[in-house]
């Protein structure tokens, strides 16, 4: 995990990781990686955004990496934190994405105490299709019973974990609230000049 990634998030993070991609970060949907012509981590972001079509074309989704970055999540990544495209999508960068996916879902707040635990569990649904919703809610597609998918309905996507484990793995991150980690930034955690964490890039 990214030394910059804060404790709580880095729980988090393990277990989506875990969830999504058990094979870890070289990871393609379905399991494709081998027909690829390198690894994933060794492909920078634009070459990875730039092959998804081909990728959906032939393994039915883009979604790559652990966290499984969806081709138009990873353009918006790019937009968002200014990145020129060129830096490698290797562990450390996956690593701080996905907590950037994560702050963008409320983990701060959740954190924090201002978010509840339900509320963030349908946010971690609607980015990560194999995580369940906590309570019957209203999902992308049609109304959901605890534990589906937020995407159920689509004929693609079912929860993949039970929902007492998101439960659980939620109570760990509070848990880890005081572990020793870096602040979360104030400012966009990746230098859109080389990719880096603030705190390493010059």
């Amino acid at each position: 995990m990214d030394k910059t990634v804060p404790a709580p998030a880095a729980v988090l993070l393990d277990f989506i990781g875990q969830t999504e991609a058990p094979r870890g970060y070289d990871t393609i949907f379905g399991n494709n990686q081998g027909k690829l012509p390198k690894p994933l981590t060794t492909m920078t972001v634009d070459e990875v955004i730039a092959a998804g079509p081909t990728w959906t074309r032939s393994f039915g989704s883009s979604a790559a990496g652990r966290y499984q970055f969806m081709r138009a999540t990873l353009q918006d990544l790019k937009k968002e934190l200014g990145l020129r495209g060129i830096q490698v999508l290797d562990a450390n960068l996956q690593d701080r994405l996905g907590y950037h996916l994560l702050r963008r879902r409320g983990c701060d707040d959740f954190v924090a105490g201002k978010l509840s635990a339900t509320a963030f569990g349908k946010a971690l649904a609607q980015e990560w299709a194999s995580f369940p919703v906590l309570a019957n809610t209203q999902g992308a597609h049609r109304a959901l019973t605890r534990g589906q998918s937020y995407y159920a309905g689509d004929g693609l996507n079912k929860a993949l974990v039970k929902p007492e484990a998101v439960e659980t793995i939620l109570k760990k991150a509070l848990a880890a609230v005081n572990d020793p980690a870096p602040p979360a930034p104030a400012h966009p955690a990746i230098c859109p000049t080389c990719g880096q964490p603030w705190s390493s890039a010059a």
